[in-house]
């Protein structure tokens, strides 16, 4: 029997769904490929016991997405929407120069950072992921498919959320897979807390996704260019052009809705508060139970990006002139300075250090100490270090494939897992003694094969508990 293919695409107007999705029956096998309209997309293939089986299934899958307003059309008859780039002017600083003690320049305007105690990361719009040591030295490189949007941190793992809708695990020496967003996200900014991750988008909506890849909820926010999103235990906070929401973690039951000035770009947290950067030049701190406003921090031009000290002791905002400033708690303005390299689209403070990523690609380090603000207030600013990578540094690109070992790999170390099949999906499983046999293991999507044994560096357990996550370098046992 010829194999039979529906082909069906949801376009829809103003920014919205623009994605195809195909289903092939071919006897006992169903092929499903879907993606964005103008791409290749992603594609699955699930067995079956018998033909009458997977016939249901195909028409089961084709239902669905028609009752979703699907309708049949012809492959490339409709062209690719381009992906959304944050492009905004960025003006040059009248204030004094800032203490840059070093700053490294990736190659293309950068929104992804990430600094903790081991290392700098920085993500550009070209997919060039570089990490650096606090001192300013690059140690590695990666290159991912299309533009960075953010990199987060979920306890041991590092994530770069991409402009083609995946997240990847950056904490490997190759990048893996984690996440593959729905095929109409266009992704402004995401967050992750314990294994679950949260993406806001160009549509303004908000979706989270648990450790399987799989959704769990989305919720369509009151305005689009959805910027922020924070996740902790209990919530995930959602800012957008007409403010900034509060949804629950479990069911995205919304909790409340707060009005801010102007759109929101950018947002921060503590404990008990977050932070949303607006475009009418103020960085608003909302508490997180109720929505309330504690502070406003005023700047002089619309802010991109926000940070804090631990606590919320000091708040830093970068606006979109090429200035940085400093508030105390309560919002009196300490400071304001100018970088040099462009406008902060990210920060993040680390140490007595505020480090930024900027308009121009620059991945910069400024001394936030109270001498050196003074000596910069008063004109003096130590000479910048331009880091340079070293020449002919690898760029390190995402694969599909592992290195395949024999048994006796184990002896060195590490856990072992095993991929099986369940329900038509293929889930990963402990195998190594001292474990909970009954949890699944959080594993990159696209080197799953059934039946396959892996070694890993090791696993821990979710912060929740209920399933384990892999870590560290992935090999196949033969």
């Amino acid at each position: 029997m010829a194999s039979q293919s529906t082909y069906l695409e949801l376009s829809e107007d103003g920014g919205g769904s623009h994605k195809f999705y195909e289903v092939v029956l071919d006897g006992t096998q169903v092929t499903i490929t879907y993606g964005r309209i103008g791409e290749s997309g992603q594609t699955k293939t699930s067995s079956f016991t018998t033909p009458e089986k997977a016939a249901a299934a195909a028409a089961k899958k084709v239902g669905e997405k028609v009752r979703k307003g699907y309708e049949s059309a012809v492959r490339g008859a409709r062209q690719a929407r381009p992906v959304t780039r944050r492009s905004i002017v960025s003006s040059r600083s009248t204030a004094r120069q800032a203490p840059v003690l070093w700053r490294f320049a990736s190659g293309a305007a950068a929104f992804g950072i990430f600094v903790d105690a081991e290392r700098c990361w920085v993500g550009n719009q070209r997919g060039d992921v570089y990490t650096l040591t606090h001192d300013g030295t690059v140690t590695g490189r990666f290159r991912l498919p299309d533009g960075v949007k953010c990199i987060v941190a979920d306890d041991f793992w590092i994530y770069a959320g991409a402009d083609d809708g995946k997240v990847y695990d950056l904490s490997g020496k190759v990048p893996r897979v984690a996440y593959e967003i729905a095929e109409d996200v266009d992704i402004y900014w995401l967050d992750i807390h314990d294994g679950v991750l949260g993406v806001s988008d160009r549509a303004g909506r908000i979706t989270t996704i648990d450790h399987e890849d799989e959704f769990q909820w989305a919720r369509t926010g009151q305005g689009d260019s959805a910027w922020m999103v924070r996740c902790d235990d209990e919530a995930v906070y959602h800012g957008h052009s007409a403010g900034v929401a509060r949804y629950d973690a479990a069911d995205g039951a919304p909790v409340w809705q707060s009005g801010v000035q102007g759109a929101v770009l950018f947002g921060w947290q503590e404990a008990d508060s977050v932070y949303a950067g607006t475009s009418r030049g103020a960085v608003h701190r909302l508490r997180k139970s109720d929505g309330r406003t504690e502070a406003v921090y005023r700047c002089d031009a619309t802010v991109f990006s926000c940070a804090t000290a631990p606590g919320g002791r000091y708040v830093f905002a970068g606006d979109n002139h090429s200035s940085v400033y400093c508030f105390d708690a309560d919002g009196t303005r300490l400071w304001k300075l100018a970088t040099g390299c462009g406008s902060a689209f990210s920060m993040q403070y680390l140490d007595d250090r505020l480090y930024i990523v900027t308009t121009d690609g620059t991945l910069a380090c400024i001394d936030a100490t109270e001498a050196a603000i003074r000596a910069a207030q008063e004109g003096t600013v130590p000479e910048p270090v331009d880091v340079k990578a070293a020449a002919g540094l690898a760029a390190v690109e995402p694969a599909a494939t592992v290195e395949i070992v024999s048994p006796e790999a184990q002896v060195d170390g590490g856990v072992v897992v095993e991929c099986f099949q369940e329900s038509g999906r293929l889930r990963v499983r402990v195998i190594s003694e001292g474990y909970e046999s009954g949890w699944n293991v959080q594993f990159p999507k696209n080197v799953r094969e059934a039946g396959a044994r892996y070694l890993v560096e090791g696993v821990r357990s979710s912060g929740r508990g209920g399933f384990y996550r892999a870590y560290g370098d992935i090999r196949r046992l033969l």
